[in-house]
């Protein structure tokens, strides 16, 4: 996304109301995030070939865009010619001050 990208106009999504006075614009809608994490995943399992994934998960903010790529690598898993096996954990890390 460019600097000087303006955004789309937030009447053309569903906002929830607690979010509409707060909201200006949407820079990134959701079905994009989704794309481009459909897209890592593939990306993922391409590079890694039949190597051994470590899936490592940044507690506080991260579990939603986790969980929505380990979902996206498991159809993968289940729909590719190869299994690939991969392990998941989590770390919690302390915020800077």
């Amino acid at each position: 996304i460019r600097d000087e990208e303006s955004g789309y106009n937030k009447n053309l999504f569903c906002i929830p109301r607690h979010y509409e006075e707060d909201l200006e614009r949407v820079f990134i809608p959701h079905g994009l995030i989704l794309d481009r994490t459909e897209r890592l995943a593939r990306d993922i399992m391409q590079d890694m070939g039949s190597h051994h994934i470590v899936a490592l998960c940044v507690l506080k903010g991260g579990y939603k865009f986790f969980a929505d790529l380990l979902d996206h690598m498991k159809v993968l898993n289940q729909n590719g010619d190869k299994s690939v096996p991969v392990t998941v954990d989590f770390v919690r890390i302390k915020s800077y001050c």
